[in-house]
C-alpha cells in the first residue's frame, strides 16, 4: 500500500511540473547566452533547435525552441 501512495503522489509531483514548465520555462543566464550564440551560429537550418538542445543537458528541442520563439519572435 506504501507503493501505491508514492507512486499517486509521483504523478502529481509530474502533473505541476508540466503545467509549470507549460507556462514559463526558465533559463539560466549562461543557457540564454549559449542558445544566442549557437543561433548566430547555425542559423535556419533545419535542425538548429537539436542541435542547439544537444550542446545544454536536460533541455530538448522543443524547449529551446518555445524559448527562442517566445523571447525573440515578432508579431508584425
Amino acid at each position: 500500500m506504501a507503493d501505491l501512495d508514492r507512486s499517486s503522489d509521483d504523478i502529481s509531483v509530474d502533473s505541476r511540473e508540466e503545467s509549470s514548465q507549460g507556462s514559463k520555462l526558465e533559463f539560466s543566464e549562461d543557457e540564454e547566452t549559449l542558445i544566442t550564440r549557437m543561433f548566430n551560429l547555425v542559423g535556419e537550418s533545419f535542425y538548429r533547435w537539436s542541435l542547439i538542445a544537444g550542446r545544454i543537458p536536460g533541455r530538448t528541442a522543443e524547449e529551446i525552441e518555445k524559448y527562442w520563439t517566445s523571447r525573440y519572435s515578432t508579431s508584425e
